[in-house]
C-alpha cells in the first residue's frame, strides 16, 4: 500500500502554526514512507473564506519547504461529487430528509436540559411516512439531510498516537446532519464531517493525521466510510500546541500565524525544525537541529507524545539563532536587507562588501532577523543620539580628552584594523589615559550606546562613510556640555 496523506486547511484565516505543525507531521510521514503529500483547500465556508487567506496558506507551506505532490484541490469545485455521495446514502436508506423547524429543535433541547440530559437529536424524523413528508413539504419546510447513527453501535480504532480508542454511538448526538437545508426538496450544501470523508475517499487517503481536537469527529467519519462501502483509513491525532499557561495556543497569545513568524525574523528552516519538535522527540543520538528531509529519515508516530506541546519561545529563539549563526555572510545579507529597508534605513543596497561586513559583524549576536534593525541602526543614521548610559560615559573625567585626541589622530586615508589599534595605543600613551576609559568612550561616541558588536569593526564600517568624525564631534559636544 502506498501511503497517501493530506493537509486540508480552511482559508478563513492565515496559515496557523497548529495547521502548519500538522502539515509538517503529514509531510514527514509521507516522505519517511515514500508516499504522497496532498494539499486540499476546504473552502466551503463561503462567508469567511478569502482568496488572500488561500494565498497566505500556499505561500506559508512553500516557505516552510512543505512541497505537495498533488493539489491544491478546492472543495467548492467538487460539489457534484458530494451530491452523488449523499444520494447514495439516501438510496441505501442510511440517510434521510429531516424537516424540523429551528423552533422545534430548540424546544427539544430545552426539554432535554430540564431533564438534565445531554443535548442530542432524538431521531424523530428518521422514519417519516411518505404522507408525513408530503405534509411537511406542503407547509414549505426545507429539509436537512441526516445520517443514521445507531445508539448501540461501538466505534473503535487503533490511533497511531493514542492507541486503542472507543466511542459509543449513543454519545455522538443522534443522527447527524450531513447537508444543510436547500431551497427545494433537493440536497443542500454538505457539511464538514461528510465532505471530508468523501474527499479522502476520492483522493485515496490512507492515513488521516490531524490534531487531537478532531478526535470527536473520527467516530462519525468512520461510520460514514463504512456506509459508503470503502476501507477506513488509519487515524492519528497529534497533541495540541499549548501556551505557557497550558491552554490551547490562540490569537490571544499574539503571534500564531506562519506569516507573523516570518515577519518577526524567524527562518523557515528554524520554524520547520521547531514545529517538528512540538510533540515529536528524535531518537537518542539525533541532534535537535535538523532539516525536514533529515527529520523524515527518523520520523515515526511511536515518538509522538500524547500530552500537549507547550510553545517555548526561548527554545524557538535558540534554534533560530543556530541557523542564523551558521549562515554565510552573503546569504545573511540577502535576508537582512528587507528588514533594513522596512525600517526606513537609507543605504547603498548595491554596496555588497560593506553590507556583508555588517552582516558578519552582527550575525553571531542575532536570535531573530528583525533584531538587526536596532543592532545596526547606528550604522545607517547619521544622528544616532546617545543613551543615558552613553551620555554618562561621555561626561566622565578624561572622556573629552580622549574624544579630542582620537578625532585629531584619525588619518585622512581609510582606516584599517591595524591603524585603529595603533591609534588607540597612541592616545592612551600620549594622554596618560586608561585604555578601558578610551574604549568605553569610543563606544559611546561612535555607537551612541554602551552595548553592541565589536567596536573596531563598527568603527571601520562608520569610517567607510566618513561618519566617524561627525559622530565624534557630536560626542564631544555632549562631553563638554
Amino acid at each position: 500500500m502506498s501511503v497517501r496523506v493530506r493537509i486540508a486547511p480552511s482559508p478563513t484565516g492565515n496559515l496557523h502554526v497548529g495547521t502548519a505543525r500538522t502539515a509538517v507531521f503529514n509531510w514527514l510521514f509521507a516522505r519517511h514512507q515514500g508516499g504522497q503529500f496532498i494539499l486540499r483547500i476546504e473552502d466551503t465556508d463561503l462567508e469567511r473564506s478569502r482568496p488572500e487567506y488561500t494565498q497566505n496558506i500556499l505561500d506559508g507551506l512553500t516557505w516552510l519547504g512543505l512541497t505537495w505532490d498533488e493539489g491544491p484541490f478546492f472543495q467548492t469545485q467538487r460539489t457534484e461529487l458530494y451530491r452523488q455521495a449523499i444520494q447514495t446514502l439516501l438510496d441505501k436508506g442510511l440517510a434521510y430528509r429531516s424537516y424540523e423547524t429551528p423552533e422545534e429543535l430548540d424546544a427539544m433541547r430545552e426539554a432535554q436540559k430540564a431533564r438534565n440530559e445531554a443535548p442530542r437529536y432524538d431521531n424523530r424524523h428518521r422514519n417519516l411516512t411518505p404522507e408525513q413528508e408530503a405534509a411537511f413539504v406542503a407547509e414549505g419546510r426545507k429539509p436537512v439531510i441526516r445520517f443514521k447513527i445507531e445508539d448501540d453501535r461501538e466505534i473503535t480504532w487503533n490511533d497511531l498516537v493514542r492507541g486503542h480508542l472507543s466511542w459509543k454511538g449513543r454519545d455522538l448526538g443522534g443522527d447527524m446532519v450531513i447537508a444543510r437545508a436547500a431551497e427545494s426538496n433537493e440536497v443542500g450544501p454538505p457539511l464538514y464531517n461528510f465532505v471530508v470523508v468523501v474527499d479522502d475517499i476520492d483522493m485515496k487517503i490512507t492515513h488521516v493525521i490531524r490534531g487531537e481536537d478532531h478526535i470527536g469527529n473520527t467516530p462519525k467519519q468512520i461510520l460514514l466510510y463504512e456506509a459508503l462501502g470503502v476501507p477506513v483509513p488509519e487515524f492519528g491525532h497529534s497533541p495540541l500546541i499549548l501556551n505557557q499557561a497550558g491552554a490551547k495556543l490562540s490569537k490571544r497569545d499574539g503571534v500564531t500565524s506562519i506569516s507573523d513568524f516570518k515577519q518577526m525574523g524567524y527562518t523557515a528552516e528554524a520554524i520547520a525544525n521547531y514545529m517538528t519538535l512540538l510533540g515529536w522527540s528524535p531518537p537518542e543520538g539525533v541532534n535537535e537541529i535538523f532539516t525536514l528531509p533529515e527529520a523524515a529519515q527518523h520520523f515515526s508516530f511511536d515518538r509522538v507524545n500524547k500530552a500537549g506541546a507547550k510553545f517555548d519561545w526561548d527554545k524557538l529563539n535558540w534554534i533560530n539563532s543556530q541557523y542564523l549563526h551558521h549562515l554565510p555572510a552573503d546569504t545573511l545579507t540577502d535576508l537582512l536587507i528587507p528588514y533594513w529597508q522596512t525600517a526606513g534605513f537609507e543605504g547603498d543596497w548595491n554596496d555588497r562588501p560593506w553590507l556583508e561586513r555588517l552582516a558578519a559583524l552582527i550575525g553571531p549576536s542575532l536570535a531573530r532577523l528583525d533584531e538587526a534593525i536596532e543592532m545596526s541602526r547606528y550604522l545607517f543614521v547619521q544622528d544616532v543620539g546617545f543613551t543615558d548610559e552613553a551620555s554618562a560615559q561621555l561626561k566622565q573625567d578624561g572622556s573629552a580628552t580622549a574624544i579630542q585626541a582620537v578625532a585629531t589622530a584619525i588619518p585622512a586615508e581609510p582606516l584599517t584594523d591595524a591603524t585603529i589599534q595603533d591609534l588607540i595605543k597612541q592616545v592612551v600613551k600620549e594622554h596618560n589615559l586608561k585604555k578601558g576609559l578610551v574604549m568605553r568612550t569610543l563606544r559611546a561616541s561612535l555607537t551612541g550606546s554602551m552595548q553592541g558588536p565589536d567596536l573596531v569593526q563598527s568603527w571601520l564600517l562608520l569610517n567607510h562613510h566618513g561618519w566617524d568624525r561627525s559622530r565624534l564631534q557630536q560626542a564631544l559636544a555632549v562631553a563638554q556640555g
